[in-house]
């Protein structure tokens, strides 16, 4: 068996270890129309079904997605409504539901009542000070949709802060903004564990292309 380049085991022994950079988001001022834009984008409404391209990549994206979240989520109805509330909660923001999976994975490792040394909380790592800002104090950072509509609220934020530059955007939501080892294992959970191809793209290779 070929032996990994050292670059890459590391990575993949970093994303299988215990999440060990989990967020601390640094509060900000925010002038009163950012923050009355993401008061309105975190208001607590409950969360329709999701809308899939089609019925079809519903059933394929549920289905594989699932399969790889077996192990962190063993309940198949708590897994599937997870599954359900990261798709919607991204495409919500207009983030990637799989790079919000990846953010997941090294935020918390899908532990829903994880809380960092900064106190940041939950699935996606929330810091309580946002609620105080954004939010009203009835508001559950542990609570799994309260949880991703901040977290994908905020990492919208940053996107835009940073205009749409996700390594600098992915820093500031770690509260490590200039060092590359959160992005990187962010972007290397997204692309490796949770690599997604709907299918429209699948139609479009042809046979060679996916051998």
């Amino acid at each position: 068996m070929k032996r990994l380049p050292a670059l890459l085991a590391t990575t993949i022994a970093l994303l299988c270890a215990q999440p060990a950079l989990a967020g601390a988001q640094r509060e900000e001022d925010l002038s009163a129309s950012v923050r009355a834009a993401l008061h309105g984008a975190v208001a607590d409404r409950a969360s329709p079904e999701p809308i899939f391209p089609s019925a079809m990549e519903r059933v394929r994206w549920l289905g594989e997605m699932s399969d790889r979240l077996y192990k962190r989520v063993p309940d198949p109805k708590e897994r599937i409504d997870f599954l359900k509330t990261v798709y919607y909660e991204a495409q919500r923001a207009g983030l990637d539901p799989q790079l919000v999976l990846g953010l997941i994975q090294v935020e918390s490792g899908f532990k829903k009542y994880s809380v960092s040394p900064a106190g940041a909380r939950g699935y996606m790592q929330v810091m309580p000070f946002w609620v105080r800002q954004i939010g009203t104090s009835d508001q559950n950072l542990f609570h799994l949709r309260t949880n991703l509509r901040y977290g994908c609220t905020i990492l919208r934020h940053y996107l835009n802060m940073e205009d749409g530059d996700l390594y600098r955007a992915l820093g500031r939501y770690n509260g490590s903004l200039g060092r590359p080892e959160y992005p990187n294992m962010v972007r290397a959970a997204w692309e490796r564990q949770w690599g997604w191809k709907p299918v429209e793209r699948l139609a479009q290779e042809t046979p060679q292309a996916r051998n």
